[in-house]
């Protein structure tokens, strides 16, 4: 599987779930379960390396703006909720994370920002294909430490390092 058939899947799950998150990710279970379990792998990988990418201080500032605060646990459902958005939302972020200002319709704290289940999706689709647990991916497992310099998440903070997003969503 490509890249762009990865981006697919992603796009056709969340268009079809129109912004309910719950339904996004059980549609994204039954788009993977019309592939072959190695498919169901390849997507696994595509969307592991992705989720390892997002790991920065930057786009976890910018989801403590989105959130309101973000945890170890929130930041991870948030990087799975970012690449459920789509190749532009997530490119976008991933370059600029104060650019979500404008690469986001709307977002709301209580229904967006927590992709914990796209997360699992490979997961379950491939062990309903095999009844097996998925098998390692063969690629570099996340940083201990997220990428970039560290910072403190205040207010004052965040307000200074993204100023676009902290405009739209701030407190």
């Amino acid at each position: 599987m490509g890249e762009t058939e990865f981006w697919e899947i992603i796009d056709s799950a969340r268009e079809a779930a129109d912004g309910d998150p719950e339904e996004h990710a059980e549609l994204l279970v039954e788009r993977l379960l019309q592939l072959d379990p190695d498919s169901v792998l390849d997507f696994a990988r595509h969307f592991e390396a992705r989720y390892n990418r997002a790991y920065t201080w930057e786009l976890w500032g910018a989801a403590a703006v989105l959130l309101g605060g973000a945890s170890d646990d929130a930041f991870d459902y948030f990087r799975c909720w970012l690449i459920g958005q789509g190749r532009e939302v997530y490119e976008g972020a991933v370059h600029d994370p104060d650019a979500l200002a404008e690469l986001l319709e709307e977002f709301d704290e209580e229904l967006d920002g927590d992709g914990e289940e796209l997360g699992y999706a490979a997961d379950e689709a491939y062990e309903q294909l095999t009844g097996t647990v998925p098998p390692e991916l063969g690629i570099p497992a996340q940083p201990a430490e997220p990428a970039g310099t560290p910072f403190d998440f205040d207010d004052e903070a965040l307000a200074d390092r993204f100023p676009r997003l902290w405009e739209r969503f701030g407190a």
